[in-house]
C-alpha cells in the first residue's frame, strides 16, 4: 500500500485523471474476458442459474455450535460472538411437553460441535433477540430433517416462509407415519399459524 501512495504522489494532477480512466477500461476490460471465459461453451440459462446461485449465497454466515438449547434453538460462535440462533418454519416441542427431551437429542445428532451455515429469510431476528436463520450442515437443512422426521412441527412466522410449503408437505407425510414426537399428539392443534 506504501508503493501506490508514493506512485500516486508521483502522478500529475493532470495526468490522473487520464490514468484513472485508462485503468478503469483495462480492469472493466479483464474482469468481462474473464466473465466471458467462464461462461463460454455455456448457454444462456447455465449462466443465468450460476449467477443466481452467487446470489443465494451471498448474505450466509459461518458459524460453530456451541449449545443446543432445545429442538429448535442453539448457541453458536457467530464473528467471535456467542449468538442465539431460533431455526425458521418450525417448531419443537418445550421442555415441559411431550418429546421435547427426543426432539433436543434429533437436533444435536444434527449440529452439536459442528460448522453450520445461517441462512436468514425476510425477518432476521425474534421478539426475544435472537436471531432467525435456517441452519445447514454441509448441504443439507436441518430445518427440513427435524420437520421430516417428525421431530418439529411446521410454522409459519410471516414474512418468513421461504420453504413453507415444503414443510407442509413433509409435516403431513411425517405425521401420516406416525414419525418422530407425533405420535404423541403434541403437534394437533391444526394450524401451522402463531
Amino acid at each position: 500500500m506504501a508503493g501506490c501512495g508514493a506512485l500516486a504522489a508521483g502522478i500529475s494532477d493532470e495526468m490522473a485523471p487520464q490514468i484513472s480512466t485508462e485503468v478503469a477500461i483495462q480492469v472493466g476490460t479483464a474482469v468481462v474476458e474473464q466473465v466471458g471465459a467462464a461462461v463460454a461453451g455455456q448457454s444462456t440459462t447455465d449462466a443465468a442459474e450460476r449467477a443466481a446461485g452467487y446470489e443465494a449465497e451471498a448474505g450466509k454466515e459461518i458459524a460453530q455450535v456451541t449449545r443446543v438449547i432445545d429442538g429448535d434453538t442453539i448457541d453458536v460462535m457467530l464473528n467471535g460472538v456467542n449468538t442465539r440462533i431460533r431455526y425458521l418454519q418450525m417448531n419443537t416441542p418445550e421442555r415441559d411437553q411431550p418429546c421435547s427431551r427426543d426432539a433436543t437429542q434429533a437436533n444435536a445428532e444434527l449440529v452439536a460441535r459442528r460448522t453450520v451455515r445461517l441462512v436468514a429469510d425476510k425477518e432476521l431476528v425474534d421478539p426475544y433477540d435472537r436471531l432467525l436463520r435456517y441452519i445447514y450442515v454441509d448441504d443439507v437443512l436441518v430445518n427440513r430433517v427435524l420437520v421430516e422426521q417428525g421431530w418439529a412441527e411446521v410454522v409459519l412466522y410471516p414474512p418468513n416462509d421461504l420453504h413453507y410449503d415444503e414443510f407442509v408437505k413433509l409435516e403431513q407425510e411425517a405425521a401420516a407415519a406416525g414419525r418422530g414426537c407425533h405420535p404423541t399428539g403434541i403437534f394437533d392443534d391444526g394450524s401451522y399459524t402463531r
